[in-house]
């Protein structure tokens, strides 16, 4: 049986647009910085440093579950943070989540 992928699409800093696929179970920090993106990631996904700062698109914000706490606390760390402000490290890839558009933030290149 083979693994099911899911599309993100990933705006960097440019504005470049990037199709990347990723696993279910995959955080999104992770396949961003798989696929060689400019993403800093420094704790590795522990919610930890704020480096993996991303902002949502305006359609996806309400689908993601919502933020913990934790994650809420740590982007106070993040530059530039907005409503659409999310840590990559806090999105794990899901059926549901297919499609799902991110930009990265100010800070978050190596």
């Amino acid at each position: 049986m083979s693994e099911e992928t899911r599309l993100l699409i990933v705006f960097d800093r440019a504005g470049q647009e990037h199709r990347l696929d990723g696993l279910d179970g995959w955080r999104v920090m992770e396949i961003i910085r798989d696929y060689g993106l400019p993403i800093k990631a420094e704790c590795g996904g522990a919610a930890a440093c704020a480096t993996c700062h991303v902002y949502v698109h305006a359609d996806w914000v309400d689908k993601l579950y919502p933020p913990t706490d934790e994650e809420i606390e740590r982007l106070d760390d993040a530059f530039e943070v907005t409503e659409r402000s999310r840590l990559s490290c806090q999105i794990l890839m899901e059926a549901q989540f297919a499609g799902l558009i991110v930009t990265l933030a100010p800070g978050s290149e190596p």
